[in-house]
Parts: C-alpha cells; structure tokens; sequence
C-alpha cells in the first residue's frame, strides 16, 4: 500500500525539498500550505522532477483554527490511511500582541496552537495507520525560549514577551514540549512523535529576520541549503532505525540534548492542557 505523508509548508524551504524527496520514493504526499499559488507551484514542480503524479495540494491555514479543523476532517474523509505527519511550516514571530481570527497570538498560533490543534485532529487516523509517525520541526532557537503557563496568550500585556524573537523561541519550545507529552500518550501504540532542529538553513524565515537581512550574503558559506536543512525530517519519517523511537529531539539525524526548560514532563503537560482549551478542543 501506497505511504501517505502530510507536510505543512510543503511549498517551500526545508518542507519543499522533504516533500519532494518523499514523492521520489514513490509516497502520495500532501502538500497543506496557506498560499493555493505557491502550493500548486511547488506540487507541479514537485511532479516534474520526480514523474510522481501522486502529489496533491491542500489548504490549510494555521493561523485559522476553523481552516485546520476543515482540512483534517477532508484528511479523514478522503484518505485511506496516514503514514506521517510532519509539522513543518513555521512562521518568524509576530509583531506585538498580533492575534488571529481565533484571538491567539499569531506567532504561537501558527507555529504551535495550529499544529497542536492538527495533530490532535489527525491521531485517529494515524493510529488507524500505524506503525506510524508524527514529526515536529523544531529549531534549537527552543533553548533561547522559556513557556511562560500564565501568559501563553499574550493576557498579560508585556512588551518584552511579545517581541518577536521572543514569541518565535517561545513557540519553538512549546514544539519540543508538546513532542515529549505527545509521546507520552503515545505509548503502547504504534505511533511515535520526535522533534527536531533543522540546522540554521537558507530559508524564508531567514529573510524575514531583520538582523539577518544584511548579513545573509556573508552568512551563506555557513548555512545549510535547504536540501541539507531537509535531512533530519525525512531521516526521522522514514529511516527504519528510529521507528520505535519516541519523545526525543534531533540533529543532524542524531539524538540531542534539549534545553533543561524543554524537558520539564510537568511543564510539557501543563501545556498540553492549556494549549487543549485555547483551541476549544474539548
């Protein structure tokens, strides 16, 4: 049977070149992506350099709750079976106290509400599946970051918080968090969930950082391509040696060390808790 893999931000960057090397080994995979554009795009080009017709655009906006909750019930409608989820697209922050439709934070949304949302929605049909995987693209920038329970959302109007470097770290650890309670839930099933940072990568991300802009042409010897930043997501879908492992973060396809934040269990299930209600998932 055909392995179906769901990557968010398929479109471009790291989550481009995982998609396309997963269609070269012959898998359907869905690209969910925000823009209908650079989705349909980035699937014909994906079609073109692998000859695999078996690779389909879907929308999905993270940034809206009501657009996760349609794509995952199309992902459960339509498809037979769910291999992998790879929680990829990411977003650099968000201005001060910029929120959604839904009233969250638009850089926790993106990179942490919608997701968790997602993953949730989609846990039925990959236990259906299983053995399978569920792979959440992290950045070591996690080890800058720190959770704070009270002020998830941005209640509590600080301005240092919110600056978006600080959403960005923050919402980066919740990723590695979020891993660690997954796994935890997971147990006894055939289902494993890990974290991982993809490398400091030539991306979009990257241009979007103000510092950086400058500096990115001298910066390029020491980035990755996107294509090497792709490694460690498609070594933790597919290579046979880590299908049992679970709760645990990587780089360069080898088990890390996460900041000491990021392995607090307490914390990770307090914010599974929370993250439950901001999403009206009960």
């Amino acid at each position: 049977e055909t392995r179906v893999y769901i990557i968010t931000g398929g479109n471009t960057g790291i989550g481009f070149e995982t998609a396309k090397d997963l269609a070269d080994r012959g898998a359907r995979v869905l690209l969910a992506c925000r823009s209908e554009g650079r989705g349909i795009a980035a699937r014909d080009k994906i079609i073109e350099a692998t000859g695999n017709q078996n690779v389909h655009y879907r929308h999905l906006d993270l940034a809206s709750l009501q657009s996760v909750r349609n794509f995952a019930d199309d992902v459960i409608k339509n498809e037979g079976r769910l291999d992998v989820l790879i929680n990829n697209a990411g977003i650099y922050g968000s201005e001060f106290n910029e929120k959604t439709e839904d009233g969250l934070l638009l850089g926790m949304q993106s990179n942490h509400f919608g997701p968790f949302l997602l993953t949730n929605l989609l846990l039925p049909k990959l236990k259906s599946s299983e053995p399978s995987r569920i792979v959440n693209v992290s950045s070591m920038a996690h080890k800058r970051g720190t959770v704070d329970l009270n002020n998830l959302n941005a209640e509590k109007d600080t301005e240092e918080t919110f600056k978006r470097p600080n959403v960005y770290c923050a919402s980066k650890l919740c990723n590695v968090l979020m891993t660690i309670e997954l796994a935890c839930r997971l147990k006894g099933t055939g289902v494993t969930a890990n974290s991982l940072h993809p490398g400091v990568v030539e991306t979009d991300i990257l241009t979007s950082v103000p510092l950086l802009k400058h500096a990115l042409p001298l910066a390029k010897v020491f980035l990755k391509s996107p294509r090497e930043g792709a490694q460690t997501t498609i070594y933790l879908a597919v290579a046979p040696e880590v299908a049992s492992t679970s709760g645990r973060y990587f780089v360069d396809c080898r088990e890390a060390k996460s900041s000491q934040e990021a392995q607090d269990t307490e914390k990770a299930r307090k914010l599974w808790d929370i993250s439950e209600r901001l999403v009206k998932l009960k």
